[in-house]
């Protein structure tokens, strides 16, 4: 299980790492050149790296590749410059090496990929590089949504979700649904979604959306489940994503009443 991540802290990928990182509530570290050194200047405080005694770039690379299990790359496109290197840098120390080309693996299988990578390596530190701002001025926000995704993975046991493990029958009403999502998802996972506005629950969707609609009977039209979802939806008629878009939103509403810490004056 993912235990901390790790990155040199430049702009774009590396960055985006560690934004992720902190949301999550999962250690991080790794090493940045010496004086927090990044293209746009000093690297906040905030960012639990730790200096290099030089100033190069391919020496913190190189060590932030040693102190990991794996090294994961985010780009478009082929590698090149730093990331490149990277690359090169992982084969030398014969360490776990993952390259996510965005332009061909992207969204929920790209992190299907990346979860079974590090499960099947048992990958607790990862190393993830990749292109800086300057070099891919989208890299940060398609890299930042893609870990967010594979965080999101890990929320869910994959244990309770073995065939063995399921419960017999398939929730009935929207309520069953949601009380039985509740009972599957881990203490973390429902603090954290219950923080979320409800426009950032489209980023639940790639991960929960595919369990829900294989285990909770949505593939039935005329199953008592989606009967009760387009009685919520004024009678519409609606398909699994819909009645899974629903049901999530409904559990999102239930975890903010629960799951929300309020200051009582």
């Amino acid at each position: 299980m993912l235990k901390k991540i790790i990155s040199g802290g430049q702009t774009g990928v590396e960055l985006a790492a560690l934004d992720v990182a902190i949301n999550f509530g999962i250690d991080h570290g790794g090493w940045i050149p010496k004086g927090r050194r990044t293209e746009t200047g000093k690297l906040s405080d905030k960012y639990m790296l730790k200096e290099m005694p030089t100033s190069s770039y391919p020496k913190k690379t190189e060590q932030n590749i040693i102190d990991s299990d794996g090294t994961l790359i985010i780009s478009h496109g082929k590698l090149t410059g730093g990331s490149l290197l990277t690359s090169l840098m992982a084969r030398k120390h014969k360490k776990e090496l993952l390259h996510i080309d965005l332009e061909i693996n992207r969204g929920f299988s790209a992190a299907q990929l990346i979860q079974a990578w590090i499960v099947l390596n048992n990958i607790k530190v990862l190393n993830v590089a990749g292109p800086r701002a300057s070099e891919d001025p989208y890299i940060y926000e398609n890299a930042v949504r893609l870990l967010k995704a594979v965080n999101y993975l890990f929320f869910l046991d994959l244990k309770k979700f073995s065939p063995d493990n399921l419960k017999p029958f398939y929730p009935r009403t929207v309520e069953d649904a949601v009380d039985r999502l509740l009972s599957e998802l881990p203490l973390r996972a429902k603090t954290h979604i219950a923080k979320l506005e409800i426009y950032e629950l489209k980023m639940l969707h790639p991960t929960l959306l595919e369990h829900i609609k294989e285990n909770y009977g949505l593939k039935f039209k005329k199953g008592e489940l989606m009967k009760d979802c387009r009685v919520m939806a004024n009678g519409k008629a609606i398909d699994e994503d819909v009645a899974t878009e629903l049901i999530i939103t409904e559990m999102w509403k239930k975890l903010r009443e629960t799951h929300i810490i309020r200051i009582i004056k």
